[in-house]
């Protein structure tokens, strides 16, 4: 019984070394040119004021500044 338990744990071992050698890996490797990246952005803004006829009138006042 002794030599059969032994037998069993060597083959758990060689079963499990094989298992272990078989694993799968993953190869990431950086890209030869440089990554590139075009942003072409029209920006456009408007600012529209209403001012009211008499605000306006203070406003252009001289004296007020």
């Amino acid at each position: 019984m002794k030599l059969s338990n032994q037998v069993l744990t060597m083959a758990l071992v060689l079963a499990s070394y094989t298992l272990a050698g078989c694993t799968p890996t993953v190869k990431i490797d950086p890209p030869d040119k440089p990554i590139v990246i075009n942003l072409n952005v029209k920006i456009e803004h408007e600012i529209r004021i209403k001012v009211d006829k008499a605000l306006d009138d203070l406003l252009t006042n001289q004296e007020l500044f």
